[in-house]
């Protein structure tokens, strides 16, 4: 139990020491979550909607597939994002393998369902009413899809938050494609999970702290927009 204590002391002591190769690992990891959280926000949600508001043969199957892609095995895309990667491997020629790049690309195989999923969701609950309001007022395609967006923000900024907290908790895809090489790919995740297996509790107690402090900033920006918009619906 002691040794827990001490983790907790010295890592308040290692984060107001602002160590350099923590703020590097930090900014990193900020920088590669984001990255594919946005990407795949592009990608996910005119897709999401797309999928939600068009009936077609085979919508549920579709579904299910998106579903099963919402929960992958980041291992298993890690996996595979390296295979593509690799030297040997159809775009080894690009040299992408143990880079940044190689990570956001991972992240945002991984999040983009996630988020295209819960925008499906949404889009095919509410986005025929939706539609059917904006052909009411004489809009057009992409009129509609304007408002399809505003009306489903809420939805959008939902997914958006919970796309970033599964990219910045991942470990498995990181890993493998990334290589955890200090001072190029090592993010917060890769980093708490060596030194606890070396046994160096408080770095990854102090690490984990700051992957909780993020965690809990990102939470209260959802929640900001969540009451705005209920204020905005209720005015």
């Amino acid at each position: 139990m002691n040794y827990i204590l001490n983790g907790f002391a010295e890592a308040f002591r290692l984060l107001i020491s602002f160590d350099p190769e923590i703020i590097q690992i930090v900014l990193l990891s900020l920088y590669v979550s984001f990255s594919s959280t946005l990407y795949a926000t592009i990608i996910g949600v005119p897709f999401g909607i797309l999928l939600g508001i068009t009936n077609f043969r085979g919508k549920p199957i579709v579904s299910r597939f998106l579903y099963t892609f919402m929960s992958f095995p980041p291992v298993v895309i890690g996996l595979f994002t390296a295979l593509f990667l690799a030297r040997s491997g159809p775009f080894g020629q690009l040299g992408l393998m143990y880079t940044p790049s190689a990570m956001i690309i991972a992240q945002t195989i991984l999040v983009t369902p996630v988020i295209m999923g819960i925008i499906f969701n949404q889009s095919t609950t509410r986005g025929y009413d939706i539609v059917l309001t904006g052909k009411t007022l004489g809009a057009g395609k992409l009129n509609t899809l304007f408002l399809l967006i505003f009306e489903l923000k809420g939805s959008i900024m939902i997914a958006l938050v919970t796309g970033f907290g599964r990219a910045i908790s991942e470990v498995g895809a990181v890993m493998i494609v990334g290589g955890n090489i200090r001072g190029a790919t090592r993010v917060m995740t890769t980093f708490i999970a060596m030194n606890n297996n070396m046994g160096q509790y408080s770095t990854a107690i102090a690490m984990g702290i700051i992957l909780m402090t993020i965690s809990f900033i990102t939470n209260s920006i959802l929640y900001k927009y969540i009451i705005g918009d209920i204020n905005e619906y209720r005015d």
